[in-house]
């Protein structure tokens, strides 16, 4: 189907966008790890002052590539010891479409490799809203929406809803990957992947799904296993909302989700926390979180010990606020949400990092650039 040059020009304008979504992590060291975009390329840098200062930046990528660097699809940073792991999207010639790409350093970020197209299809087709994790074996997995099904129905003249989720793993540290696999269809089609590794290493998926009837609330799978149903809004609606979900798994198996729904009467943020590696919810109904009057999105949850922390952000007409919730016992009782930091101008979605035995809170900004805050 062809683009109409509105379309085009609206996607020209994206890829030329600059950029305030960052990917960060602590190192086993406390060193701050950073990675950004700028100018058709991605950048590390690392702080050992917590942000104060940082080092010079070295270039991922070393030809200029267009990267899809909004908050629902920004770079992903992982640092194991030595090794840093980076994906990201890069946008193709056509609308809304993109690749999942790679690259790694196996020298503590002095260099890092060539990146590599992760998607076996190389249809100029939707590939991107990619997360990434990496147990402790160096294992290296990435997940993303795909749309090679939907090209395929639309060639034969069948019905296809939404996208799909595709996955792929690395089991020689991201030298190379194992071939694509399809987790599942009918996702949604812009609402951003969440990884997080199981007790046992395995990627869990949490993502916006497109059930029967148009719904689009929320499903999970291990990489192993079938999707299940995570949250029961019944949120019908005819398009994607952009606002994708976070997860965390903690020490014993529990699956703490965080997302957005616009379902009539339910409207907002919430959490829920799932027990038994996922078999069985927790008694609680899910909690409501966000001041409905300020326009709450884009949560994120980080697990430290038994502590759960939140954090979203808000508007109230002049200045866009972070505001954050926590939790001592596992999600059963919560702090009063309270205000963390605000900017007037543009800004990131917020971070959750673990690092030096603490929690932490990142968020990039225009006016502010970046600041960290210990929770």
């Amino acid at each position: 189907m062809a683009s109409s040059p509105d379309r085009e020009a609206l996607w020209r304008r994206t890829l030329a966008k600059p950029s305030l979504a960052i990917a960060a992590a602590f190192d086993d060291q406390g060193r701050l790890w950073t990675v950004s975009y700028r100018e058709q390329h991605l950048y590390a840098r690392y702080s050992d002052d917590l942000g104060a200062t940082q080092s010079t930046p070295v270039r991922i990528n070393p030809e200029p590539e267009a990267v899809l660097g909004d908050g629902e699809n920004r770079p992903k940073l992982v640092v194991r010891g030595e090794r840093l792991f980076v994906s990201y999207t890069r946008g193709l010639d056509k609308p809304t479409t993109g690749d999942i790409r790679f690259s790694r350093s196996l020298d503590g970020g002095k260099t890092f490799s060539v990146p590599i197209t992760v998607n076996d299809n190389r249809e100029v087709i939707s590939h991107r809203f990619d997360d990434l994790v990496v147990d402790t074996r160096g294992q290296v997995s990435l997940a993303w929406l795909d749309k090679r099904d939907l090209e395929a129905a639309r060639r034969a003249g069948k019905p296809y809803a939404g996208a799909a989720v595709y996955v792929a793993r690395s089991t020689d540290g991201g030298k190379s990957f194992l071939p694509n696999r399809k987790l599942a269809d009918h996702s949604c089609e812009c609402c951003r992947v969440a990884l997080a590794a199981d007790r046992d290493g395995m990627p869990v998926a949490f993502w916006r799904h497109v059930f029967a009837g148009g719904i689009r609330d929320f499903a999970l799978a291990r990489f192993d296993a079938p999707l299940r149903r995570a949250t029961d809004d019944g949120w019908r609606i005819d398009g994607c909302p952009h606002h994708g979900g976070a997860l965390a798994i903690d020490d014993r198996g529990a699956r703490h989700l965080v997302w957005f729904t616009g379902a009539a009467g339910k409207a907002g943020l919430y959490y829920r926390r799932i027990d038994g590696d996922g078999e069985s919810a927790s008694p609680r109904a899910p909690l409501a979180f966000g001041n409905l009057d300020a326009q709450p999105g884009h949560p994120t949850v980080l697990v430290h010990g038994d502590s759960v922390f939140l954090a979203w952000q808000e508007f109230d007409g002049r200045q866009t606020r972070i505001q954050l919730m926590a939790s001592a016992d596992r999600g059963q009782h919560w702090t009063a949400p309270v205000s963390r930091a605000a900017t007037a101008g543009a800004a990131d979605y917020p971070l959750l990092l673990e690092g030096r035995g603490k929690a932490w809170l990142a968020w990039n900004t225009a006016d502010e650039g970046l600041r960290l805050f210990e929770l």
